[in-house]
């Protein structure tokens, strides 16, 4: 409660708006820290046993420090924040009807529209990264079916470490591949902040914006839906943010599987494949973290939406 006066109360509520923001970022750096740091030591353990000891801990560190949760956050204001997809925005890209893999997961139906940030959540082995090869058409499901809509194009995003083809070219050069003018390349590169690397060779960029250029290619090749496994998952937390602003400039679809909860944060919404293969259609992200936390009261949670269910 504010002690002091009225007109005190916006000057105390804006300052423990700003502590209370400042807390909730150290704890997702952190987070992220940890997570990454997990990463990297069960990348070693799989190169060498003699890790694994080392790699077993940095995951209980990571997982005892989600478990304890976050601080509160700041409370938000009345304001409505809406991500402006246009007259595209009620076009339908997917429509996915009881779609089901032996094993994975229950045969499920769910839509998908145009704009969205859609994140795959669960368990590992419950098979987002199979559902997402589905999609992309790598992989054919067990029992149903995948409907695009119109002027569909789906991509895959991969972390790319070498592309002999893009080796001694320019940013701007490779761009040109695709768009023909100068000046637009040079536009096109500014949304994604690579204007000043414009003239830079593709060897010389770091890991962020390499993927920025993926996204930015994956874009001007037409295609408006980007499919994306565990994107964050080899890059450092600056590489990851760089990202994170690529994916802010895309304006297609974004369906991605990720257990980066920093990164999850940006999302409409999530599809979760449950241990027992039971799949939710969660509309935030405070309701998908909880199901993440506590999968066994998923059914309870308030707007947590069964798709295996007729």
């Amino acid at each position: 409660m504010h002690g002091g006066s009225y007109k005190t109360f916006p000057e105390a509520r804006a300052k423990r708006q700003e502590l209370l923001g400042d807390d909730l970022k150290r704890w997702n750096e952190e987070e992220r820290r940890l997570f990454h740091h997990m990463k990297i030591m069960k990348q070693r353990a799989a190169q060498n046993f003699k890790n694994a000891t080392k790699a077993n801990g940095a995951e209980t560190r990571w997982e005892k420090f989600v478990a304890a949760g976050p601080p509160p956050p700041p409370v938000a204001d009345q304001h409505i924040f809406v991500r402006l997809r246009g007259a595209d925005a009620a076009r339908r890209v997917a429509k996915l009807e009881k779609l089901a893999i032996d094993n994975l997961f229950l045969p499920f139906s769910e839509e998908i529209y145009h704009g969205e940030r859609v994140g795959l959540i669960g368990p590992n082995g419950t098979g987002k990264t199979h559902l997402l090869k589905v999609l992309s058409g790598e992989n054919q499901p067990t029992t149903g079916q995948i409907t695009f809509g119109p002027r569909t194009s789906v991509g895959v995003f991969t972390q790319v470490n070498n592309r002999p083809d893009f080796l001694g070219r320019e940013c701007v050069d490779i761009v040109l591949d695709r768009i023909s003018e100068e000046e637009k390349a040079m536009k096109t590169l500014a949304r994604y902040g690579l204007r000043n690397n414009a003239r830079q060779k593709f060897e010389t960029l770091s890991g962020g914006q390499k993927a920025r250029l993926e996204i930015l290619r994956l874009e001007i090749e037409g295609h408006n839906v980007l499919l994306l496994d565990e994107p964050t998952d080899n890059l450092d937390i600056e590489s990851s943010e760089a990202l994170e602003k690529a994916l802010d400039g895309f304006e297609g679809t974004v369906v991605a599987v990720s257990h980066d909860r920093t990164f999850l944060a940006q999302f409409d919404r999530y599809i979760m494949i449950t241990d027992d293969g039971e799949v939710y259609a969660l509309p935030d992200y405070e309701i998908a973290m909880a199901g993440l936390s506590e999968p066994d009261k998923l059914a309870g949670l308030r707007l947590a939406k069964p798709l295996t269910r007729d």
